[in-house]
């Protein structure tokens, strides 16, 4: 024990030496030699008074000495529209900012913008200002620049009872009987049931199309939206978007566009940033042409149809992309589609759940989901729910017919139908590239692709040589197993969906037309 006392007090007096022995550090000055990871720090683009997300800056002190950089400040000083952190401190102007030597410290800048503060006219502006370090003939500056966009903001009004709108929808719950939820949402007025391309539109909550109106949407448009944000059109509503193909490269594209509202180059492929465009049972006449759908939880979501014979919803050159679950989810529905291409999901890229009626022509459905385990195909058709353990409600699958179709992804199946017996369930596939390698004892009474009742030319497992399946660019290329192989009498489809002009006598499967990649 006297031992372990006396080897404490050994070290406790050596500690007691070494801070007595330790002098302050000493800081000079900066003269001028800091160096930045970057010359310009680009916010990228804000839509007016957002704010942005945190950018940082790099400050080195590479010299041997340690240094104090007598002023940190913004050249608009305090009427900037910029913030920065420097040091963990908070502000517009910084003092006597010590940095040792061979050492470095960051600078986090923040901005929020009114564009009405700057101009009445534009729709977008660079807005500029610069941090300085130091004064004289020592100062250096790094540029800040950022684009700020108006935009039209819809979201739910402030009630006269200090409440906020919100939108009441009927459900059953798992004992059958009706339920009310109510979520964070509005009902779209007549005068805001157009959306033209003069600026983008961003939506907070969920923007409804009331029975007996219509959504239309103009070429060019673009649409964001706030995290579980969306768009749902009620029973008798209809959405109409009418994208176009831009003839001329050196016009902005005429494709709508609709996707979240943060526009960093780091969330431009990320899944699950908004809610879906729901199109509610006994919507009607719901039409896509030109369209891109992405970044949702849900791309399009369909509940039943209108009872009508024509379909219920038409989607013609769209895309519907980086779905969290379902790209094209579709409960006994009536849709037709030719030129669609929907990519990547977290379960299915297309879902025809509970029948319904489908016919798909000159479509991609290619799903090469990277964000973990995917235990549903690219492509499922059912005709049941399961409404409780071992309790199922079916509806008869009139069709769903694909023709020309390429039905492809990183599983080693990516189609799968499933039945409940007793209940009609017709399919129909013809000349379409498909991904089907079973492993393993797989029942394949479903898939006997000789049989004329259910299956024709199809093809499997042969590489459809995308141009970049992880960028979701599915144009094939020559080298593709799809090439000349579809049937040019289904439908009338003479362009592919960027305009290319399908091969009268042999086009290709999916809804591109090959091309030979570039080097």
């Amino acid at each position: 024990m006297k031992r372990y006392l006396l080897f404490i007090s050994l070290v406790s007096l050596t500690a007691i030496s070494l801070f007595s022995c330790r002098t302050d550090f000493e800081f000079s000055p900066s003269n001028g030699a800091l160096g930045f990871s970057k010359d310009t720090v680009y916010l990228d683009t804000v839509f007016t008074n957002i704010g942005s997300s945190t950018y940082n800056l790099r400050v080195y002190n590479r010299s041997n000495s340690n240094i104090s950089i007598p002023v940190i400040k913004l050249t608009n000083g305090s009427d900037s529209k910029f913030r920065l952190n420097v040091d963990g401190m908070t502000g517009q102007e910084f003092y006597n900012v010590e940095v040792l030597a061979k050492d470095s410290m960051y600078v986090f800048i923040e901005t929020t913008v009114d564009i009405t503060d700057y101009t009445n006219t534009d729709t977008e502006f660079l807005y500029t200002d610069a941090i300085e370090f130091d004064t004289g003939s020592n100062q250096q500056k790094v540029e800040l620049v950022t684009l700020v966009k108006d935009a039209v903001f819809l979201y739910p009004q402030r009630l006269d009872n200090g409440t906020t709108e919100t939108l009441e929808l009927t459900g059953v719950n798992e004992e059958g009987e009706e339920e009310i939820t109510e979520i964070y949402g509005f009902v779209l007025d007549d005068n805001e049931l157009h959306f033209t391309n003069t600026k983008p539109y961003v939506i907070y909550g969920y923007a409804a199309v009331d029975a007996g109106k219509t959504l239309e949407i103009d070429s060019g448009a673009r649409v964001h939206f706030h995290a579980q944000s969306g768009i749902i059109v009620a029973n008798g509503g209809s959405m109409h978007v009418n994208g176009s193909l831009s003839t001329n490269e050196e016009l902005l594209e005429n494709e709508v566009i609709f996707e979240g509202d943060r526009l960093e180059p780091g969330f431009a492929e990320v899944p699950g940033q908004w809610g879906l465009i729901w199109l509610t049972a006994g919507s009607t006449n719901n039409m896509f042409n030109y369209a891109t759908i992405k970044n949702a939880s849900v791309g399009i979501r369909m509940d039943s149809n209108d009872g009508g014979d024509a379909p219920t919803l038409t989607l013609r050159n769209t895309k519907i992309l980086n779905s969290a679950n379902y790209g094209l989810w579709s409960l006994t529905g009536n849709i037709e589609a030719e030129n669609l291409v929907v990519g990547r999901a977290g379960l299915s890229s297309l879902y025809c759940n509970l029948g319904g009626k489908y016919t798909f022509k000159h479509c991609t459905f290619a799903n090469y989901w990277n964000g973990g385990h995917r235990s549903y195909p690219t492509v499922l058709v059912d005709n049941y729910i399961e409404t409780a353990p071992g309790s199922f409600l079916a509806a008869p699958l009139e069709e769903a017919n694909f023709y020309n179709c390429i039905i492809y992804g990183n599983n080693s199946i990516e189609f799968i139908v499933d039945k409940i017996d007793d209940v009609a369930f017709n399919y129909y596939l013809s000349d379409c590239l498909l991904r089907f390698n079973p492993l393993g004892n797989f029942d394949q009474t479903l898939y006997d692709f000789t049989n004329p009742t259910f299956y024709n030319a199809i093809y499997t497992n042969e590489d459809p040589d995308f141009k970049d399946r992880n960028a979701n660019e599915f144009v094939i290329g020559e080298d593709s197993g799809a090439n000349g192989r579809a049937n040019p009498n289904i439908g009338n489809i003479p362009l592919d969906i960027n305009g290319i002009q399908r091969s009268a006598t042999a086009p290709d499967i999916g809804a591109y037309e090959s091309i030979i990649f570039e080097e």
